[in-house]
């Protein structure tokens, strides 16, 4: 009786080897587009009016991965307002925000007092002071007294 230790040759390629020389094909290719649509988003002018990515443009922000938590926009939105009109309608949209979206409750003092800080810089503190209210818990009043101080 004779033993053979060679294995018969395998015929043909199996699956394995298919998937492995379509993936040589690919990956190259999807590695330099994808390599080529990021360096072509960077701002390399150092300018941030000729930026392709703005703050304002989400779908940008996300299909680069860096998508803003909630808290985070808002707090943008409600700087903005207080800027442009004035801390009542700020905090008034503070207030409907949390009202409307309960995940926000735990970040409302945080951005009440941003809001008050913000507002003595901008409004001086009595003025500022004159605006508050008690919208989660007279955080808005305690940002306008540790910027006084």
């Amino acid at each position: 009786m004779k033993h053979s230790t060679t294995q018969p040759a395998r015929r043909g390629r199996g699956p394995a080897r298919r998937i492995g020389r379509s993936l040589a094909l690919v990956l190259p290719v999807v590695l330099v587009l994808s390599g080529t649509l990021a360096v072509t988003r960077v701002n390399w002018s150092g300018n941030p009016s000729n930026s392709v990515l703005t703050a304002s443009d989400t779908s940008a922000a996300e299909v680069v991965g860096h998508a803003r938590a909630p808290q985070d926009v808002l707090r943008d939105q409600l700087l903005t307002e207080l800027q442009e009109k004035n801390p009542g309608v700020a905090l008034t949209h503070l207030q409907e925000a949390v009202n409307g979206r309960p995940s926000l409750a735990r970040h409302c003092a945080s951005i009440a007092r941003t809001l008050g800080r913000a507002a003595v810089r901008i409004y001086g503190p009595s003025r500022a002071q004159s605006y508050a209210r008690p919208v989660c818990d007279t955080s808005f009043a305690s940002g306008v007294l540790t910027a006084h101080s």
